[in-house]
């Protein structure tokens, strides 16, 4: 890679401005100055700017974060801070969820720069579970997780949900699972058969489990494994 393209990458800012930091002298690769932004960079080599050093990426990276409330699943929001707020890596605004939630929703949220991965899991024909630990306004009907075994009709929706499964936990709690990711889905669900949400919180991706050691806004590279779980 061309020097002046990884620090475009690193630095975020545009190439033209790098030749000004170049000609400055802030720039070294292996301890020496490096004034041309064509210098050829080799993976083993070591970048500094102003004596502080830059990292290569070696491939596409995963990480799984807890989300807490309060925050969008976006890279830039003028309104609402983003999850990236809590991703401490290198040029972390190339990092995208794959598969948004809600600012009132918590839980697990897969951020990479792999975009061929990220679509296996988000593309409707993939039907890649999800599953929610859902609180409920009152309690849930005994009929609840029959109908939603069957298919749901949601407000302005031509077709009926495809089957999910529905576990009651509590009077007011219960696990869903569903392998479709409609607008606000499992909100719109549960109003359909007259019940409201008033908690929302992602526990599992495909084979992907949240791991239970992050607190809210913590976050961890994926295993080789997980990784290799999706488009399995």
């Amino acid at each position: 890679m061309r020097l002046d393209k990884f620090l475009s990458q690193q630095l975020g800012i545009s190439r033209s401005l790098i030749v000004r930091e170049l000609r400055a002298q802030r720039v070294t690769v292996q301890g020496e100055v490096i004034k041309s932004g064509s210098f050829k960079l080799l993976p083993e080599h070591v970048v500094e700017f102003d004596g502080k050093p830059l990292q290569q990426q070696n491939g596409p990276r995963y990480f799984m974060l807890h989300k807490p409330l309060g925050y969008v699943c976006s890279t830039d929001d003028p309104d609402h801070p983003t999850i990236l707020y809590f991703m401490d890596e290198p040029v972390a605004y190339k990092l995208h969820p794959a598969g948004r939630l809600d600012i009132d929703t918590s839980g697990l949220v897969l951020l990479t720069d792999d975009g061929q991965w990220s679509h296996r899991i988000t593309s409707p024909k993939h039907h890649c579970e999800k599953t929610y630990l859902v609180t409920l306004e009152q309690p849930v009907n005994a009929d609840t997780a029959a109908q939603f075994a069957t298919g749901i009709q949601l407000h302005n929706e031509k077709t009926l949900t495809r089957p999910a499964l529905l576990e009651k936990v509590t009077e007011y709690q219960v696990r869903l699972t569903i392998s479709e990711g409609r607008y606000h889905q499992v909100k719109r669900m549960f109003a359909a058969v007259g019940n409201h949400v008033v908690a929302l919180h992602r526990e599992r991706i495909g084979a992907i489990v949240l791991d239970s050691d992050l607190k809210p806004g913590e976050y961890r590279a994926l295993t080789a494994e997980e990784v290799a779980s999706v488009g399995l």
